[in-house]
């Protein structure tokens, strides 16, 4: 292509606005890599498959409302990190990989149930794909249905979480009783109630009573009549609880550390699935902008001849679609005698 054709042709003949288009109708960063990274391709074969398993997934999109279309993740970057030993996944990205992998495996079973495939050209996709219930499995050992780590995703990490909260009801419990001695003897305003300031449990007292507690002053309101004070009593047990938040930390990361070692042998088999993603995501977006377009599938000959009946640009049938116009089609055949045309004059657009 590139020895004949300018290196401007797409945007010459409005291809690139297509890509533009389809990528639109992407669901993740990995169709739309897939739309850029598409290139001409003269191949018979490659090209017949490719338009079949578009035309196939035109019909999923028009007939099938139980194709999976939720939770097309791109959590490649992550997995490539990940390869390095001592990286890990931390909460978000191992939620994102879990609900992406239940995507895979609803494809995976929408595209392989039935003795017979329902769309061959799709289901050879799948070639050479496995589900992997070991990683699933151990993410529903560290993660609630929330995507947060669950207390007893270590044992050492329900004893630190036990302790933060017997630890927290100890705050709490002393920082209400001073917050209401300061309330009775009208240091604080009678609807004022502790807050957190830099992670310490803090009371809120008006200013011009701030030297009548005692404690360590954190923070003041916008306006400067308030300030926010840590009372001394309950320092040693918010540096308890610190010390207990920075241990949780730490067990987390141990946590996340040890899944990202498990799972690291299967980074390559991931990879190859989160490929599959995108390419159904591609083949999505192609589907979702010919039926846009009203578009059809060609019939393909391994030949020198070209004859399109009723053909309409698709950047004109949108364009004037939107303003309720109709295209005037065209008909244009083209063979071994009768190679070239020539268009001129008003229609050369």
């Amino acid at each position: 292509m590139e020895f004949i054709y300018p290196q401007n042709f797409e945007e010459k003949v409005g291809f690139d606005r297509i890509r533009e288009l389809v990528s639109l109708r992407c669901l993740c960063g990995l169709g739309s890599k897939k739309v850029v990274g598409a290139n001409f391709n003269t191949d018979f074969e490659n090209v017949n498959r490719m338009i079949s398993e578009v035309d196939e997934m035109k019909t999923i999109c028009l007939m099938d409302d139980s194709f999976p279309v939720d939770n097309y993740i791109d959590t490649t970057p992550f997995l490539e990190r990940i390869k390095l030993a001592g990286t890990w996944l931390d909460e978000h990205e191992l939620f994102d990989l879990r609900k992406s992998l239940d995507s895979i495996k609803a494809l995976l079973s929408f595209f392989r149930k039935g003795e017979e495939p329902k769309y061959p050209n799709l289901t050879n996709l799948t070639k050479n794909l496995s589900y992997y219930p070991f990683v699933t499995d151990r993410i529903d050992s560290i993660l609630n249905k929330f995507g947060r780590i669950k207390d007893n995703a270590s044992p050492e990490l329900a004893r630190i979480r036990s302790e933060i909260s017997s630890k927290q009801a100890s705050v709490s419990k002393r920082i209400q009783s001073i917050l209401k001695s300061a309330q009775s003897e009208g240091f604080a305003d009678a609807d004022a109630s502790p807050s957190v300031r830099d992670g310490r449990i803090v009371i809120p007292v008006s200013a011009s009573n701030k030297r009548k507690i005692k404690g360590f002053v954190h923070d003041e309101s916008a306006t400067g009549k308030t300030v926010y004070i840590e009372p001394v009593e309950v320092v040693e047990l918010n540096n308890e609880l610190r010390e207990l938040e920075y241990a949780e930390r730490r067990e987390l990361v141990r946590i996340l550390v040890e899944f990202s070692d498990a799972i690291r042998p299967y980074i390559p088999d991931l990879l190859q699935a989160y490929d599959f993603l995108g390419t159904i995501d591609f083949i999505r977006a192609k589907a979702l902008f010919a039926i846009e377009v009203n578009g059809a599938k060609p019939i393909l000959i391994d030949k020198p001849h070209i004859f399109i009946r009723q053909a309409k640009h698709p950047l004109l049938y949108l364009t004037l679609k939107r303003e309720g116009k109709e295209v005037i089609p065209l008909d244009i055949e083209l063979n071994t005698s009768e190679r070239i045309l020539l268009i001129s004059g008003p229609n050369a657009g």
